[in-house]
């Protein structure tokens, strides 16, 4: 099975899309949009900028646990991973994101 794109409406009435990997784990979170059609743009905008590794910023939280951010070639975030307990996982995740994202397909949930 490959990566999938969801997208759901939060209880604010924003537009959000996770992307999954092939086992189903969320890889990357977007930002919430106002509207749909911004939110299809965002997963668009993922799925073009997954594949080039300086797309991917490396950070560091408060608490020391790396994370990453997708950003889009103006450098608008386009989504950020969960926090990760070491450099090599983190590394693991923006190589799932990388594989998974150009053919993701998309599953709308917010049409159910």
């Amino acid at each position: 099975m490959a990566g999938k794109f969801t997208l759901r409406k939060t209880d604010k009435g924003n537009f959000v899309f996770n992307l999954k990997a092939s086992n189903g784990q969320v890889i990357l979170t977007s930002e919430p949009y106002s509207d749909k059609r911004s939110a299809m743009n965002g997963i668009e905008s993922a799925r073009k900028n997954a594949g080039k590794d300086s797309n991917f910023e490396r950070r560091t939280a408060s608490n020391g646990q790396p994370y990453f951010v997708l950003k889009a070639a103006n450098t608008q975030v386009i989504g950020q991973s969960e926090m990760y307990s070491t450099k090599a996982t983190m590394e693991n995740g923006i190589a799932s994101v990388m594989r998974n994202a150009s053919g993701a397909i998309l599953e709308d949930l917010t049409e159910k």
